[in-house]
Protein backbone atom coordinates (compact mmCIF):
# COMPACT_ATOMS: atom_id res chain seq x y z
CA UNK A 1 0.00 0.00 0.00
CA UNK A 2 1.52 3.14 -0.87
CA UNK A 3 2.57 5.79 1.75
CA UNK A 4 1.76 8.96 -0.34
CA UNK A 5 -1.95 9.18 1.47
CA UNK A 6 -3.86 7.08 3.67
CA UNK A 7 -7.70 7.22 4.51
CA UNK A 8 -6.76 8.84 7.95
CA UNK A 9 -5.36 11.88 5.88
CA UNK A 10 -8.36 12.00 4.54
CA UNK A 11 -10.24 11.84 7.59
CA UNK A 12 -8.47 14.21 8.59
CA UNK A 13 -9.34 16.05 6.07
CA UNK A 14 -12.85 16.11 6.69
CA UNK A 15 -12.01 17.34 10.17
CA UNK A 16 -10.42 20.19 9.04
CA UNK A 17 -12.76 21.40 6.68
CA UNK A 18 -16.05 20.33 7.47
CA UNK A 19 -17.05 23.94 8.15
CA UNK A 20 -16.31 24.83 4.86
CA UNK A 21 -17.47 22.43 2.35
CA UNK A 22 -20.85 21.71 1.70
CA UNK A 23 -22.32 17.98 2.02
CA UNK A 24 -23.65 17.55 -1.57
CA UNK A 25 -26.28 14.92 -2.17
CA UNK A 26 -26.36 11.78 -3.70
CA UNK A 27 -29.41 11.65 -6.09
CA UNK A 28 -30.23 7.93 -7.01
CA UNK A 29 -31.50 8.00 -10.86
CA UNK A 30 -34.38 5.89 -11.58
CA UNK A 31 -33.92 6.71 -15.31
CA UNK A 32 -30.12 6.10 -15.29
CA UNK A 33 -30.70 2.87 -13.53
CA UNK A 34 -33.45 1.21 -16.09
CA UNK A 35 -31.43 2.32 -18.91
CA UNK A 36 -27.72 1.14 -17.92
CA UNK A 37 -29.35 -1.71 -15.51
CA UNK A 38 -27.92 -1.01 -12.51
CA UNK A 39 -28.28 1.20 -9.43
CA UNK A 40 -27.05 4.76 -10.27
CA UNK A 41 -26.36 7.32 -8.06
CA UNK A 42 -24.84 10.70 -8.49
CA UNK A 43 -23.22 12.72 -6.27
CA UNK A 44 -23.50 15.84 -7.23
CA UNK A 45 -20.08 18.06 -6.27
CA UNK A 46 -21.49 20.23 -8.71
CA UNK A 47 -23.23 22.07 -6.60
CA UNK A 48 -20.55 22.85 -4.18
CA UNK A 49 -20.22 27.09 -3.78
CA UNK A 50 -17.45 27.49 -6.73
CA UNK A 51 -19.08 24.85 -8.42
CA UNK A 52 -16.72 21.64 -8.64
CA UNK A 53 -14.80 18.96 -5.49
CA UNK A 54 -11.70 21.25 -6.38
CA UNK A 55 -13.43 23.36 -2.98
CA UNK A 56 -12.20 20.36 -0.59
CA UNK A 57 -8.68 20.29 -1.81
CA UNK A 58 -7.96 23.96 -1.81
CA UNK A 59 -9.51 24.40 1.71
CA UNK A 60 -7.31 21.60 3.54
CA UNK A 61 -4.29 22.95 1.97
CA UNK A 62 -4.92 25.99 2.69
CA UNK A 63 -6.03 25.55 5.74
CA UNK A 64 -2.61 23.53 6.46
CA UNK A 65 -0.51 26.83 5.11
CA UNK A 66 1.66 28.54 8.22
CA UNK A 67 1.15 32.01 9.31
CA UNK A 68 4.01 33.50 6.93
CA UNK A 69 2.60 31.76 4.18
CA UNK A 70 -0.90 33.36 4.59
CA UNK A 71 0.60 36.43 5.08
CA UNK A 72 3.27 36.29 1.84
CA UNK A 73 -0.33 35.00 -0.33
CA UNK A 74 -0.34 31.92 -2.67
CA UNK A 75 -0.34 31.07 -6.70
CA UNK A 76 -2.05 28.53 -8.55
CA UNK A 77 -2.27 27.47 -12.08
CA UNK A 78 -5.56 26.22 -13.17
CA UNK A 79 -8.06 25.50 -16.34
CA UNK A 80 -10.85 26.63 -13.98
CA UNK A 81 -12.29 25.14 -10.95
CA UNK A 82 -8.73 24.78 -8.74
CA UNK A 83 -8.41 28.34 -9.69
CA UNK A 84 -11.83 29.43 -8.43
CA UNK A 85 -11.41 26.74 -5.05
CA UNK A 86 -8.24 28.64 -3.94
CA UNK A 87 -10.01 32.06 -4.68
CA UNK A 88 -13.29 31.34 -3.23
CA UNK A 89 -11.39 29.74 0.31
CA UNK A 90 -8.28 32.34 0.15
CA UNK A 91 -11.38 35.02 0.23
CA UNK A 92 -12.90 33.28 3.09
CA UNK A 93 -9.38 33.08 4.96
CA UNK A 94 -8.02 36.38 4.53
CA UNK A 95 -5.52 35.16 1.88
CA UNK A 96 -4.05 36.74 -0.94
CA UNK A 97 -4.34 34.63 -4.04
CA UNK A 98 -3.19 34.89 -7.40
CA UNK A 99 -3.98 32.72 -10.40
CA UNK A 100 -2.32 31.60 -13.81
CA UNK A 101 -5.05 30.45 -16.24
CA UNK A 102 -5.03 29.12 -19.83
CA UNK A 103 -5.87 31.98 -22.22
CA UNK A 104 -8.24 29.99 -23.68
CA UNK A 105 -10.23 29.33 -20.46
CA UNK A 106 -13.84 29.30 -20.67
CA UNK A 107 -14.97 33.12 -19.79
CA UNK A 108 -17.32 31.45 -16.96
CA UNK A 109 -14.62 30.48 -15.14
CA UNK A 110 -11.84 33.63 -15.29
CA UNK A 111 -15.37 35.43 -14.45
CA UNK A 112 -15.93 33.67 -11.50
CA UNK A 113 -12.57 33.31 -10.19
CA UNK A 114 -12.69 37.49 -10.30
CA UNK A 115 -15.70 37.51 -8.71
CA UNK A 116 -14.44 34.99 -5.74
CA UNK A 117 -11.16 37.10 -4.96
CA UNK A 118 -8.21 35.88 -6.87
CA UNK A 119 -6.11 37.86 -9.04
CA UNK A 120 -5.66 36.35 -12.36
CA UNK A 121 -3.38 36.27 -15.07
CA UNK A 122 -4.41 34.50 -18.79
CA UNK A 123 -0.95 33.16 -20.30
CA UNK A 124 -0.27 30.26 -22.51
CA UNK A 125 -2.32 27.97 -24.75
CA UNK A 126 -2.62 25.17 -22.10
CA UNK A 127 -2.40 24.41 -18.71
CA UNK A 128 1.51 23.34 -19.25
CA UNK A 129 2.27 27.33 -20.10
CA UNK A 130 0.15 28.34 -17.38
CA UNK A 131 1.85 26.05 -14.79
CA UNK A 132 5.27 27.38 -15.91
CA UNK A 133 4.60 30.65 -15.56
CA UNK A 134 3.04 30.29 -12.23
CA UNK A 135 6.17 29.09 -10.83
CA UNK A 136 8.28 31.73 -12.16
CA UNK A 137 5.54 34.38 -10.55
CA UNK A 138 6.12 32.23 -7.40
CA UNK A 139 9.95 32.49 -7.55
CA UNK A 140 9.79 36.38 -7.86
CA UNK A 141 6.99 37.24 -5.64
CA UNK A 142 7.61 34.55 -2.92
CA UNK A 143 4.28 32.89 -2.91
CA UNK A 144 3.20 29.57 -1.96
CA UNK A 145 2.67 27.44 -4.91
CA UNK A 146 -1.16 25.77 -4.25
CA UNK A 147 -0.86 22.74 -6.84
CA UNK A 148 -4.08 21.50 -8.34
CA UNK A 149 -3.37 17.58 -7.99
CA UNK A 150 0.01 16.57 -6.91
CA UNK A 151 -0.22 17.64 -3.36
CA UNK A 152 -0.91 14.85 -0.32
CA UNK A 153 -2.69 17.58 0.86
CA UNK A 154 -4.95 18.44 -2.33
CA UNK A 155 -5.49 14.53 -2.60
CA UNK A 156 -6.72 14.14 0.64
CA UNK A 157 -9.09 17.18 1.31
CA UNK A 158 -10.55 15.53 -2.30
CA UNK A 159 -10.88 12.59 -0.96
CA UNK A 160 -13.68 13.71 1.28
CA UNK A 161 -16.06 12.89 -1.63
CA UNK A 162 -15.90 9.34 -0.88
CA UNK A 163 -16.35 9.79 2.65
CA UNK A 164 -19.36 11.12 1.93
CA UNK A 165 -20.62 8.79 -0.65
CA UNK A 166 -19.70 5.75 1.91
CA UNK A 167 -21.85 7.43 4.56
CA UNK A 168 -24.94 8.03 1.74
CA UNK A 169 -24.68 4.53 -0.37
CA UNK A 170 -23.16 1.99 2.34
CA UNK A 171 -23.45 -0.78 0.10
CA UNK A 172 -22.11 0.84 -3.00
CA UNK A 173 -20.40 -1.39 -5.38
CA UNK A 174 -18.23 1.11 -7.65
CA UNK A 175 -17.36 4.25 -7.61
CA UNK A 176 -16.72 6.13 -10.42
CA UNK A 177 -14.50 9.80 -11.09
CA UNK A 178 -13.07 11.58 -13.97
CA UNK A 179 -9.14 11.93 -13.55
CA UNK A 180 -6.90 14.64 -14.72
CA UNK A 181 -4.16 15.17 -12.68
CA UNK A 182 -5.03 12.51 -10.71
CA UNK A 183 -5.88 14.44 -7.02
CA UNK A 184 -9.46 13.08 -6.89
CA UNK A 185 -9.04 9.35 -7.73
CA UNK A 186 -6.19 9.01 -5.63
CA UNK A 187 -8.24 10.69 -2.59
CA UNK A 188 -11.35 8.68 -3.27
CA UNK A 189 -8.75 5.54 -3.81
CA UNK A 190 -7.14 6.02 -0.04
CA UNK A 191 -10.71 6.97 1.64
CA UNK A 192 -12.48 3.85 0.03
CA UNK A 193 -10.17 1.62 -0.02
CA UNK A 194 -9.15 1.55 3.72
CA UNK A 195 -12.71 1.29 4.51
CA UNK A 196 -12.62 -2.03 4.82
CA UNK A 197 -15.64 -2.43 2.06
CA UNK A 198 -15.28 -4.31 -1.43
CA UNK A 199 -15.87 -1.01 -3.21
CA UNK A 200 -14.32 -0.51 -6.72
CA UNK A 201 -13.03 2.90 -7.76
CA UNK A 202 -13.03 3.24 -12.01
CA UNK A 203 -11.07 6.35 -13.37
CA UNK A 204 -12.11 7.91 -16.67
CA UNK A 205 -10.49 9.90 -19.08
CA UNK A 206 -10.66 11.33 -22.22
CA UNK A 207 -9.38 9.19 -25.31
CA UNK A 208 -7.28 11.99 -26.76
CA UNK A 209 -5.69 12.71 -23.38
CA UNK A 210 -5.34 9.42 -21.35
CA UNK A 211 -2.35 10.78 -19.33
CA UNK A 212 -2.79 8.62 -16.49
CA UNK A 213 -3.96 5.44 -18.01
CA UNK A 214 -1.03 5.48 -19.83
CA UNK A 215 1.75 6.50 -16.68
CA UNK A 216 0.02 3.23 -15.34
CA UNK A 217 0.71 1.34 -18.56
CA UNK A 218 4.15 2.27 -18.84
CA UNK A 219 4.99 2.42 -14.63
CA UNK A 220 6.13 5.76 -15.45
CA UNK A 221 4.95 9.05 -15.61
CA UNK A 222 5.05 10.35 -19.75
CA UNK A 223 4.33 13.32 -21.04
CA UNK A 224 1.89 12.89 -23.61
CA UNK A 225 0.87 14.58 -26.81
CA UNK A 226 -1.59 17.51 -26.70
CA UNK A 227 -4.96 17.16 -27.08
CA UNK A 228 -8.52 19.24 -27.29
CA UNK A 229 -11.33 18.32 -25.48
CA UNK A 230 -14.55 19.28 -23.89
CA UNK A 231 -14.00 17.74 -20.58
CA UNK A 232 -11.40 21.29 -20.57
CA UNK A 233 -10.88 20.40 -16.28
CA UNK A 234 -9.29 16.99 -16.92
CA UNK A 235 -7.05 18.41 -20.04
CA UNK A 236 -3.92 16.63 -18.41
CA UNK A 237 -0.67 15.91 -20.43
CA UNK A 238 1.18 15.10 -17.65
CA UNK A 239 -0.29 13.67 -14.23
CA UNK A 240 1.63 14.03 -11.36
CA UNK A 241 4.13 11.53 -9.31
CA UNK A 242 2.67 12.00 -6.40
CA UNK A 243 -0.87 11.07 -7.71
CA UNK A 244 0.66 8.47 -9.99
CA UNK A 245 2.20 6.46 -6.94
CA UNK A 246 -1.25 6.70 -4.78
CA UNK A 247 -2.89 4.98 -8.01
CA UNK A 248 -0.72 2.72 -8.76
CA UNK A 249 -1.73 -0.99 -8.48
CA UNK A 250 -4.91 0.50 -6.41
CA UNK A 251 -6.98 1.88 -8.71
CA UNK A 252 -9.47 -1.18 -10.31
CA UNK A 253 -9.45 0.04 -14.01
CA UNK A 254 -9.15 3.50 -15.94
CA UNK A 255 -11.64 3.95 -19.42
CA UNK A 256 -11.54 6.39 -21.83
CA UNK A 257 -14.28 8.47 -23.36
CA UNK A 258 -14.74 10.08 -26.83
CA UNK A 259 -15.78 13.76 -27.32
CA UNK A 260 -19.08 12.28 -28.85
CA UNK A 261 -19.85 9.96 -25.78
CA UNK A 262 -18.86 13.22 -23.49
CA UNK A 263 -21.20 15.82 -25.01
CA UNK A 264 -24.17 12.68 -25.00
CA UNK A 265 -23.69 12.58 -21.08
CA UNK A 266 -23.84 16.39 -20.60
CA UNK A 267 -26.86 16.24 -22.66
CA UNK A 268 -28.50 13.31 -20.99
CA UNK A 269 -27.78 15.00 -17.36
CA UNK A 270 -28.66 18.36 -18.42
CA UNK A 271 -32.25 17.37 -20.07
CA UNK A 272 -32.71 13.80 -17.75
CA UNK A 273 -31.71 14.85 -14.87
CA UNK A 274 -31.86 18.46 -14.77
CA UNK A 275 -28.45 19.33 -13.44
CA UNK A 276 -25.67 21.15 -15.27
CA UNK A 277 -22.83 19.28 -16.05
CA UNK A 278 -18.97 20.32 -17.41
CA UNK A 279 -17.09 17.94 -19.42
CA UNK A 280 -14.85 16.24 -16.35
CA UNK A 281 -18.46 15.88 -14.37
CA UNK A 282 -20.22 14.33 -17.74
CA UNK A 283 -17.20 11.94 -18.03
CA UNK A 284 -18.33 9.49 -15.50
CA UNK A 285 -21.54 8.84 -17.58
CA UNK A 286 -19.92 8.81 -20.45
CA UNK A 287 -18.44 5.83 -19.74
CA UNK A 288 -21.79 4.14 -18.98
CA UNK A 289 -23.52 5.05 -21.27
CA UNK A 290 -20.81 4.05 -24.10
CA UNK A 291 -20.68 0.77 -22.61
CA UNK A 292 -16.98 1.06 -21.51
CA UNK A 293 -18.25 0.37 -18.08
CA UNK A 294 -21.01 -2.71 -17.44
CA UNK A 295 -21.99 -2.59 -14.14
CA UNK A 296 -25.36 -4.60 -14.46
CA UNK A 297 -27.35 -5.32 -11.13
CA UNK A 298 -24.60 -3.57 -9.07
CA UNK A 299 -24.78 -0.04 -7.04
CA UNK A 300 -22.96 2.36 -8.82
CA UNK A 301 -22.24 6.07 -7.45
CA UNK A 302 -21.09 8.88 -10.47
CA UNK A 303 -18.90 11.43 -9.18
CA UNK A 304 -20.51 14.81 -11.21
CA UNK A 305 -17.65 16.42 -10.19
CA UNK A 306 -17.65 19.86 -11.90
CA UNK A 307 -20.58 22.15 -13.46
CA UNK A 308 -18.51 25.05 -14.42
CA UNK A 309 -19.38 25.52 -18.39
CA UNK A 310 -19.49 27.91 -21.00
CA UNK A 311 -22.98 28.51 -22.22
CA UNK A 312 -21.79 28.80 -25.32
CA UNK A 313 -20.33 25.38 -25.57
CA UNK A 314 -23.77 24.39 -24.05
CA UNK A 315 -25.75 25.72 -26.44
CA UNK A 316 -23.42 23.79 -29.20
CA UNK A 317 -23.60 20.22 -27.39
CA UNK A 318 -27.38 20.38 -27.23
CA UNK A 319 -27.92 21.13 -30.86
CA UNK A 320 -25.67 18.82 -31.67
CA UNK A 321 -27.20 16.09 -29.45
CA UNK A 322 -30.68 16.65 -30.90
CA UNK A 323 -29.52 16.01 -34.27
CA UNK A 324 -27.81 13.10 -32.96
CA UNK A 325 -31.39 11.92 -32.62
CA UNK A 326 -33.34 13.12 -34.88
CA UNK A 327 -34.91 15.94 -33.04
CA UNK A 328 -33.30 18.63 -35.12
CA UNK A 329 -32.45 17.91 -38.77
CA UNK A 330 -31.72 19.98 -41.99
CA UNK A 331 -32.90 19.31 -45.50
CA UNK A 332 -31.27 20.73 -48.68
CA UNK A 333 -33.72 20.68 -51.23
CA UNK A 334 -33.93 21.63 -55.33
CA UNK A 335 -37.20 22.42 -56.64
CA UNK A 336 -38.41 23.93 -60.19
CA UNK A 337 -38.70 28.01 -59.86
CA UNK A 338 -42.18 27.90 -60.01
CA UNK A 339 -44.62 30.31 -58.06
CA UNK A 340 -45.42 28.97 -55.31
CA UNK A 341 -42.76 26.13 -54.41
CA UNK A 342 -41.56 27.52 -51.18
CA UNK A 343 -45.19 27.42 -50.04
CA UNK A 344 -45.95 24.11 -51.27
CA UNK A 345 -42.70 22.53 -49.56
CA UNK A 346 -43.58 23.88 -46.09
CA UNK A 347 -47.13 23.09 -46.20
CA UNK A 348 -45.90 19.25 -46.57
CA UNK A 349 -43.65 20.06 -43.81
CA UNK A 350 -46.52 21.43 -41.79
CA UNK A 351 -48.69 19.00 -42.32
CA UNK A 352 -46.34 16.45 -40.78
CA UNK A 353 -46.23 18.46 -37.75
CA UNK A 354 -42.84 19.32 -38.81
CA UNK A 355 -41.43 23.02 -36.45
CA UNK A 356 -39.33 24.89 -39.35
CA UNK A 357 -36.75 26.81 -37.56
CA UNK A 358 -34.81 28.54 -40.10
CA UNK A 359 -35.44 29.06 -44.00
CA UNK A 360 -32.93 29.90 -46.97
CA UNK A 361 -34.00 30.43 -50.36
CA UNK A 362 -31.04 30.48 -52.85
CA UNK A 363 -31.85 30.78 -56.53
CA UNK A 364 -28.33 32.80 -57.49
CA UNK A 365 -25.73 30.44 -56.44
CA UNK A 366 -27.01 26.81 -56.72
CA UNK A 367 -25.45 24.19 -56.82
CA UNK A 368 -25.20 22.62 -60.38
CA UNK A 369 -25.70 23.85 -64.14
CA UNK A 370 -29.61 23.05 -64.02
CA UNK A 371 -31.49 26.70 -64.99
CA UNK A 372 -35.08 27.23 -64.09
CA UNK A 373 -34.55 25.39 -60.60
CA UNK A 374 -34.19 27.03 -56.94
CA UNK A 375 -32.19 25.35 -53.55
CA UNK A 376 -34.32 25.62 -50.32
CA UNK A 377 -32.81 24.69 -47.25
CA UNK A 378 -34.19 23.89 -44.14
CA UNK A 379 -33.72 23.85 -40.16
CA UNK A 380 -36.86 21.44 -38.64
CA UNK A 381 -37.18 20.74 -35.20
CA UNK A 382 -38.61 17.29 -35.22
CA UNK A 383 -39.43 14.35 -33.02
CA UNK A 384 -36.72 11.58 -33.90
CA UNK A 385 -35.55 10.05 -36.63
CA UNK A 386 -39.12 8.15 -37.68
CA UNK A 387 -40.62 11.53 -37.76
CA UNK A 388 -37.54 12.67 -40.10
CA UNK A 389 -37.88 10.01 -42.38
CA UNK A 390 -41.72 10.61 -43.07
CA UNK A 391 -41.33 13.88 -43.95
CA UNK A 392 -38.23 12.89 -46.12
CA UNK A 393 -40.72 10.65 -48.31
CA UNK A 394 -43.42 13.07 -48.23
CA UNK A 395 -41.11 15.46 -50.31
CA UNK A 396 -40.02 13.06 -52.17
CA UNK A 397 -43.71 12.47 -53.02
CA UNK A 398 -43.74 16.07 -54.29
CA UNK A 399 -41.46 15.50 -56.40
CA UNK A 400 -38.41 17.16 -54.39
CA UNK A 401 -34.96 16.81 -55.19
CA UNK A 402 -32.98 16.01 -51.79
CA UNK A 403 -29.50 17.11 -52.27
CA UNK A 404 -28.42 16.96 -48.32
Amino acid sequence: MSEILTRQDVLDARERIQDSIFVSPCHHSQLLSEQLQCEVYLKLDNMQATGSFKERGAANKLQLLSEDERASGVIAASAGNHAQAVAYHGSRMGIRTKIVMPEGTPLVKVARTKRFGGEVVLHGANYDAAYAHALELQAEEGLTFVHPFNDPAIMAGQGTMALEILEQVPDVDVIVVAIGGGGLASGVVAAAKGSGSNVRVIGVEPEVLPSMKTALQNNGVIEIDEGQTLADGIAVRKVGEQTFQALKGRIDDIVTVSEKEIAGAILTLLEQEKTVAEGAGAAPLAAMMGGKIRLRGQKVVLGVCGGNIDVNVINRIIDRGLAATGRLCRFKLRVTDNPGMLADVLTTVGKLRGNVLEVHHNRTFTSGEQFGTTEIELKLETRGEEHVKAIRNALLDQQVTILD
